[in-house]
């Protein structure tokens, strides 16, 4: 993290020739939003003093003070390189704050400052690190995004298979650009879809990370003339798109507190209470990590993705959780049900919530398994007590409304706009008419 000073800030401004700042911050629902003002503003902007109304928000309250401030985290300041050299643009990060001075309550990497700020009372450091896939599609020529796209390359393929060679690269040494250490990039499995990894960090510039790396994904692909999309299940027939989430805790000293060298596994006691956090509280979990009805059509079986709630060691992929490994040892612990399309504050908030629950009261995790579990019948699953994860988005929100305690780390204020609002939109899809059904029934009935 870059620990920049206000006259850092007015420095690199005058140095840089930056023209216009974006005051960035994300909504409840995981979309960045920001408002644009030029440097003549900058001390308007570093004294806290940029307002906007909360109630054009969806998802923020609606109060009868709607004005709320943008406090910028002078940390995330960052020059946009694919913006004009002459006339620059530049971000913050922002959080949200009342007029009064007091925190925005709906503010969701407000949520995520909390739990990381519960597991440092603990003594823990939680860092984590994202696995994150996209698509690129073709695009109208009036610039309407489509589905479409002609290539037909899977896992690890190579140019001219690979059609979004050119675009992936340009992506990774943009992000470079910007403090990125991308550690791999490649093409997953199904046509048209990538996945670019970057370097584990601490929980809120991962989240940050997230914001950014969707947004430069996006910037940059347009630039190719393709559209970057990160819903998780845009094409029946293909994998979706996942975002697996790589979380570890460390002690004041630096060690990972995940590994013990006299477990027979080397997974420590703490380690083991963190995932029965998780697997206890997972059901709620999925309404924040897969937030979409679109979500629920990646989590089905024969398409690698987590159906299942167990966990097991580093090298079953079939397990919702899984512990990894680096030189040896376990370093992490692996959810993978999470896909790209969520808040990654809440998201990252939930996971760690649920962990330091487990720790907390420590829960004992059910037995590992081992073996391929898509491979097993019903019946052996639910001899070893394996249920399935929440079937569709309606389900998912009646666990959070039901899971006191991932309420409570949401806050009152959020769940209630956060639950409504999933609930419409259950509802509007259930109400709505599709292709499939108008083809499976028009001329029959």
């Amino acid at each position: 993290m870059r620990n920049y000073t206000k006259q850092d800030i007015v420095r690199m401004v005058e140095e840089e020739d930056v023209e216009f700042i974006r005051l960035q911050f994300t909504d409840i629902f995981g979309n960045f939003k920001n408002m644009a003002v030029t440097t003549s503003q900058l001390e308007k902007v570093l004294s806290n003093q940029c307002v906007f109304n909360g109630m054009a928000i969806e998802g923020f309250s609606q109060m009868e003070e709607p004005d709320l401030y943008l406090y910028p985290d002078l940390s995330t300041f960052e020059i946009f390189p694919w913006r004009p050299q002459q006339g620059k643009v530049a971000r913050f990060i922002c959080d949200v704050y009342h007029p009064d001075g007091t925190p925005f309550g709906s503010d969701s990497r407000l949520v995520l400052k909390k739990v990381l700020a519960q597991a440092k009372e603990l003594g823990y450091l939680f860092k984590a690190g994202p696995e994150c896939e996209f698509f690129l599609f073709d695009m109208e020529e009036n610039g309407d995004v489509t589905t479409d796209t002609d290539e037909r390359g899977g896992f690890f393929d190579v140019g001219p298979v690979d059609a979004g060679e050119n675009a992936r690269r340009e992506i990774v040494m943009t992000l470079e650009q910007m403090g990125f250490e991308v550690e791999a990039s490649y093409h997953a499995n199904a046509p048209a879809q990538h996945e670019i990894d970057f370097k584990y960090d601490g929980g809120l510039a991962t989240a940050d990370n997230i914001m950014t790396f969707r947004m430069a994904v996006r910037t940059i692909a347009r630039r190719h003339g393709l559209h970057a999309t990160f819903m998780p299940k845009p094409k029946s027939g293909v994998d979706g798109s996942g975002m697996h989430l790589n979380l570890s805790l460390y002690d004041a000293t630096g060690k990972n507190i995940f590994y013990c060298e006299e477990a027979e596994d080397g997974l420590s006691q703490a380690g083991r209470y963190f995932i029965a956090g998780l697997l206890k509280h997972i059901d709620a979990i999925t309404a924040i990590t897969n937030p979409l009805v679109n979500s629920y059509k990646r989590l089905v079986p024969g398409y690698g993705a987590p159906v299942y709630v167990a966990w097991s060691a580093s090298a079953n992929r079939t397990a919702l959780v899984r512990t990894g490994v680096k030189n040896g040892k376990i370093n992490r612990i692996e959810l993978r049900c999470p896909d790209p399309s969520a808040n990654p504050y809440l998201a990252l908030a939930v996971c760690l919530a649920a962990g330091l629950d487990g720790i907390r009261n420590q829960l004992e995790p059910p037995t590992k398994v081992e073996g391929n579990i898509y491979a097993m019948t019903d019946a052996q699953r639910k001899e070893r007590g394996i249920r399935n994860l929440p079937e569709h988005l309606s389900a998912a929100i009646d666990a959070l409304e039901q899971d006191s305690y991932m309420c409570e780390v949401l806050g009152e204020q959020l769940v209630k706009s956060y639950i409504s609002a999933k609930r419409a939109e259950w509802k509007e899809y259930c109400t709505s008419v599709s292709e499939w059904e108008v083809r499976k029934y028009l001329d029959r009935f």
